[in-house]
């Protein structure tokens, strides 16, 4: 927990550029805004939000918040040195830089003697002219400058000497921020640690005039990090790459050795295997360090905004990601249930809503007794286990998984058999049955198929049919259309994720499937489950049971708005 004492770090977040570099991800100009305005609300201070000179959807995110800015947030404009031989003020693409508006400007240049050579092909002398010709004039023209040092930690392993050489004309120029860069991501904790030492100590030692190349003719800058606080000597930062899986580690091997500054990205989003996590990162300094990155209110919301951000970019949520994943609190086994029930501490790091997240048990074959009253409680269910109603459920649950079912991901479908077993099931329809026809058209890729139903409502036949582009699709739709008049709440829910396993592929068609659908109100999401060696008999299960417990949610709320009234 933090306190007013806490020493400061600031977050700077990459998502929108480095980010987006991730193979298969793509964002509109709308998708960037969201995330955006999402990391405002979170309190990140420093977003990075592209490079306005390499690509016009950037130009116009930039644009848009001009007429729209941020309320809490510095956004910052991301550009590389001028090109070798070049005037600064002659370099087109720093004037899109300038034109995007933005207080902060992130330049990055060459640390690593190789890249000069053979990257850029130009001297080791003019590679330094660039960085302090680019600072130089952005600072002339009014912009703040965070430097990134590119490869900087294989920099300077290779030739520490002309490494340190590139930070002093990045300071000599007016960088505010030195941000060392671990480009490729394969530096060590412990290179980390000893290197940021280094060169926390070198540039102390040129602010104050002792250093080799001593700076103590430089005038001190006034300028400051943020609006009102004080930086009487460039900061460090640390960006890192997560190809040696040490992405985290290294930032944090870097804070505590010195940096003040840490990049990264929500859900780790980057190009190869990724950047730091901010998800992992704001609650290990937060929460186990003492560090203030930002409020505890907003460190509440860090689940929602990762989902939030893997919803817009539409990737798949990490169930597993520490601290805000679904399975991050998550019990299965037995005795652990029973441990976590008397005292969470005993397999809990932190109380999971200190992140936003929420503890959950899991229901499986491997379950106790202590899972399913522990389960039972989260729906509001409260089970006596000494009476057989529990064991029966326990006993269940252990029989259909053992044909293929599978509850820990499907907690909606125990729900459903935990009132069944309590005799409490509301019957809201019956299906009498149902027919599915399939067209293949030839020439096409699609089909079409048609869905009859018949279902039974207090007594009442109903015989709807539906079309759909898939024999799935076309059986939910004339389920709702048969329901919808007696339930119009229907109208709300959606499916909105369906997925199929083969669970004994080796029998051929004969296999079992097991299909579980995700369905949504607008506010909740559950998820259902259906087994059969017919892949529209599992889907059937499912899908029918995705609209019971929506009918289900959808009276809980209605006996609790009449109970408070």
């Amino acid at each position: 927990m933090t306190t007013n004492s806490s020493p400061q770090l600031w977050l700077y977040d990459t998502t929108l550029r480095d980010g987006t570099q991730r193979e298969g991800l793509s964002v509109s100009i709308e998708d960037k805004l969201r995330i955006a305005k999402r990391l405002d609300q979170l309190g990140v201070p420093f977003i990075e939000g592209g490079w306005p000179g390499a690509n016009p959807k950037d130009v116009q995110f930039f644009w848009q918040l001009q007429e729209d800015p941020l309320k809490h947030s510095e956004v910052v404009a991301f550009c590389s040195t001028r090109r070798p031989n070049t005037a600064a003020a002659e370099e087109p693409m720093l004037q899109a830089i300038l034109a995007a508006g933005t207080r902060w400007v992130t330049i990055f240049g060459k640390s690593w003697d190789l890249h000069v050579t053979a990257g850029l092909k130009t001297t080791l002398e003019e590679n330094l002219a660039m960085i302090r010709d680019t600072i130089e004039y952005l600072r002339s023209q009014g912009r703040r400058v965070i430097y990134d040092a590119e490869h900087w930690f294989d920099g300077y392993k290779h030739n520490p000497s002309y490494a340190l050489q590139t930070l002093e004309a990045a300071i000599a120029s007016g960088a505010e921020w030195l941000v060392l860069c671990d480009t490729n991501g394969g530096t060590l904790p412990h290179e980390v640690s000893q290197i940021v030492q280094d060169v926390v100590r070198v540039t102390g030692d040129w602010v104050s005039g002792t250093g080799d190349w001593g700076l103590g003719s430089r005038k001190e800058s006034s300028q400051s990090p943020m609006p009102n606080a004080q930086c009487p000597m460039p900061q460090i930062g640390i960006h890192t790459h997560n190809d040696s899986e040490m992405a985290v580690a290294n930032a944090i091997a870097a804070v505590m050795a010195g940096a003040k500054m840490v990049q990264g990205t929500i859900n780790g989003y980057g190009e190869r295997c990724g950047n730091a996590n901010l998800c992992s990162l704001i609650p290990n300094l937060q929460l186990k360090l003492g560090y203030s990155c930002i409020t505890e209110d907003q460190l509440t919301q860090l689940t929602e905004a990762s989902r939030f951000v893997s919803e817009v970019v539409n990737l798949a949520p990490d169930e597993h990601a520490p601290f805000v994943g679904r399975s991050a609190f998550a019990h299965k086994g037995g005795i652990h249930v029973s441990a976590v029930e008397r005292n969470p501490l005993t397999y809990e790091h932190i109380q999971p809503e200190q992140v936003g997240n929420r503890r959950r048990i899991v229901i499986s074959e491997q379950s106790g007794l202590s899972n399913v009253l522990a389960k039972a409680r989260s729906f509001g269910i409260e089970l006596d286990q000494l009476k057989a109603e529990a064991k029966q459920i326990l006993q269940r649950i252990k029989d259909l998984e053992s044909e293929g079912f599978q509850f820990e991901a499907a907690e909606a479908s125990f729900a459903l058999l935990m009132h069944e077993a309590l005799g409490g099931r509301p019957k809201f329809f019956e299906v009498k049955g149902f027919q599915v026809h399939c067209d293949l058209i030839e020439g096409k890729e699609a089909s079409n198929a048609l869905a009859t139903i018949k279902v039974a409502v207090d007594g009442k036949n109903i015989l709807e049919a539906a079309e759909g582009n898939g024999p799935v699709a076309a059986l939910d739709a004339a389920l709702r259309k048969a329901l919808v008049n007696f339930y119009p709440q229907i109208a709300t829910f959606d499916l909105t994720d369906y997925k199929v396993r083969i669970l004994n592929g080796h029998t051929g068609t004969a296999a079992k499937t097991r299909v579980l659908v995700e369905s949504g109100n607008g506010h909740q999401r559950w998820t259902t489950v259906g087994v059969s060696t017919n892949i529209l008999e599992a889907s059937y299960q499912a899908v029918v049971e995705g609209l019971e417990y929506g009918l289900l949610l959808h009276s809980q709320a209605e006996a609790a708005v009449k109970v408070s009234s």
